[in-house]
């Protein structure tokens, strides 16, 4: 789920919570908004952890070695 996603369901939720006065035999309008705000609120809140935390998974490597190479015959191995 993305942070669109939640903040739709966030959105839906907020309309059936509070500008929604129909009813449905069966089934509470108010509670199904409450529910997916709640999950709404969830989800963007792992989504916005994922994004965070996105640098630390991808693997970055150390920035490039940029010393001068004078009286080097080959360029200097990256660190491992």
């Amino acid at each position: 789920m993305g942070l669109g996603t939640s903040l739709i369901l966030i959105a839906v939720g907020a309309v059936l919570r509070w500008a929604v006065s129909a009813t449905v035999s069966g089934i509470n309008l108010h509670v199904v908004g409450v529910i997916l705000i709640i999950i709404g609120i969830v989800g963007f809140l792992i989504s916005l952890y994922w994004m965070l935390t996105a640098g630390q998974r991808t693997g970055q490597m150390d920035p490039p070695d940029t010393r001068p190479t004078a009286g080097y015959t080959t360029p200097p191995q990256p660190r491992v």
